[in-house]
């Protein structure tokens, strides 16, 4: 669209004749756009910076089956393995604080540019690593790209997708996440005794390589480019991704009429500080919380060490890892295709309590030492039991409720505080698990976790409302006039609307 007039740009007033004035811009901007949309660029949009999940998914995964091969190479203690281990989450802490300035400075999209290229040289600076320091730095630089990759990718994709498809979309990046860390189980399984670790970590650059030369063609944030450029550049962008104009005007009228309740100190961190944004920041954080500290990352991480400790053979270790991976990847693409059927809040109600159920199991058998013989088979029924209930659940929601529950004016700082709690908390697990392991035993220590999923569960039923099938504005509009509250006595209500 050619227009040499100055931009629309987003105003925040109540007044009838600017609201009218605002009308009849907005019907202007919608005359002019050029419906040059296909069903597959939206998907493929949200496909190309999705593969961030699975750079993230091998990235992080790839220590289960290189950390047995680094500690040989350089004798690495119990304590020198968890530092290793979690020093991606280090980074990741760090990525995730810091990306809010660049998301919210030039787009959500040229930060994915960015992250895609550390991505790239943090995987070949750790591969290069011939020290056990300079392997931590390496780790930390993959860390970075891993925790800017979680604050910036489902945001993007939430702001380009329409509400009865974000779920999905979204959680594509879940599914990605999935794919990486099975990937990097079977290279860590077939490659085991033919490849050392530095070329199964050094593989990860050429993926990145290809989503930062991919993204080089995609939309940017339409909700962003309306904050930033005006409305007209974000009509053209939502051309690109809606099927009718209809969509558009919607969508246009509906961020118009958040800007006009915005006020000026709403903007950025400052924003985070408003007492009607509390329920959307306690329901996200919390379930971010709970989505590390449940056990989950540490299965993926540790399941060869802990299996090898509870007396399985490396092989054997080694192809239960894989077995955890298959299962994550499969449960999180069931859990994409039916969360917006669902819906977020329902679909962790019921799946938290097979993962409860499933590490009081594991936990049994690692305390009474039932790991050897037919009872091993058993033990892995437990493990890959917790991995359906916890992946298909809490897992799928997670990322998805940071990147829809944050009104657009503080989305870029809130998302990256998600990010940064979902990163800390697992840093906090990983770095303490051996740890834990060795002070109260392995029985224990999965009671602990089970302990830690019976209180998502309270958690969820008491503070996380359902947003499934809501706009982000009608998100934004329900947290300003209170209405941002899960209703008793129905696990599965949904969000309170505006009219």
């Amino acid at each position: 669209m050619q227009d040499n007039t100055a931009p629309t740009r987003l105003t925040g007033t109540s007044d009838p004749a600017l609201r009218h004035a605002d009308e009849r811009a907005l019907k202007r901007i919608i005359e002019n756009v050029e419906m040059t949309s296909s069903k597959g660029t939206l998907r493929f949009a949200a496909l190309v910076a999705a593969v961030c999940g699975g750079l993230y998914g091998y990235d992080t995964g790839i220590i289960s089956g290189a950390l047995l091969s680094m500690t040989d190479e350089f004798q690495l203690s119990h304590r020198m393995q968890e530092i290793v281990t979690a020093a991606i989450l280090a980074g990741a802490v760090v990525g995730a604080l810091a990306t809010s300035w660049l998301s919210e400075r030039v787009g959500r999209k040229v930060t994915v540019l960015t992250v895609a290229a550390v991505f790239a040289v943090g995987a070949i600076a750790c591969s290069l690593a011939p020290t056990v320091p300079l392997l931590v730095f390496g780790r930390l630089i993959l860390g970075i790209a891993v925790g800017a990759s979680t604050q910036v990718v489902p945001m993007y994709i939430s702001e380009l997708a329409p509400p009865d498809r974000r779920g999905n979309l979204v959680t594509m990046f879940n599914v990605a996440i999935g794919i990486g860390i099975l990937l990097a189980n079977i290279v860590g399984v077939a490659l085991h005794g033919t490849w050392s670790w530095r070329p199964m970590v050094a593989i990860a650059a050429v993926p990145a390589v290809m989503v930062f030369v991919a993204m080089l063609f995609m939309p940017r944030s339409p909700r962003w480019v309306a904050e930033n450029r005006g409305l007209e550049p974000a009509a053209d962008i939502l051309g690109q991704v809606r099927e009718t104009r209809r969509e558009v005007r919607t969508e246009l009228r509906q961020i118009q009429e958040i800007a006009r309740e915005a006020k000026p100190e709403e903007a950025g961190w400052r924003g985070i500080r408003q007492p009607w944004v509390r329920p959307a920041l306690i329901a996200a954080l919390g379930v971010a919380f709970f989505t590390q500290c449940g056990g989950l990352e540490m299965m993926i991480y540790y399941a060869p060490t802990f299996l090898a400790d509870a007396g399985f053979g490396r092989s054997s270790a080694l192809f239960a890892s894989l077995g955890v991976a298959i299962v994550y990847a499969i449960v999180t693409l069931l859990g994409c295709l039916f969360v917006d059927r669902i819906g977020r809040r329902r679909l962790m109600l019921i799946m938290i309590p097979g993962s409860v159920l499933s590490l009081i199991g594991l936990g049994a058998m690692f305390a009474t030492g039932a790991t050897s013989g037919p009872a091993s088979w058993l033990t892995i029924v437990f493990l890959l039991a917790f991995m359906f209930f916890n992946s298909g659940g809490i897992q799928v929601c997670g990322w998805l409720l940071g990147s829809e529950m944050f009104p657009l004016s503080m989305r870029g700082p809130a998302t990256s505080l998600h990010a940064a709690m979902l990163w800390g908390s697992n840093l906090i697990v990983t770095g303490t698990a051996l740890s834990l392991v060795q002070a109260v035993g392995l029985g224990a220590t999965m009671w602990i976790y089970a302990a830690i999923n019976f209180a998502s569960f309270l958690f969820v039923l008491l503070f996380v409302p359902e947003t499934a099938g809501a706009s982000l504005e009608d998100i934004e509009e329900s947290l300003r006039q209170g209405k941002f509250r899960p209703q008793r006595g129905n696990v599965g209500i949904r969000l309170t609307q505006s009219a």
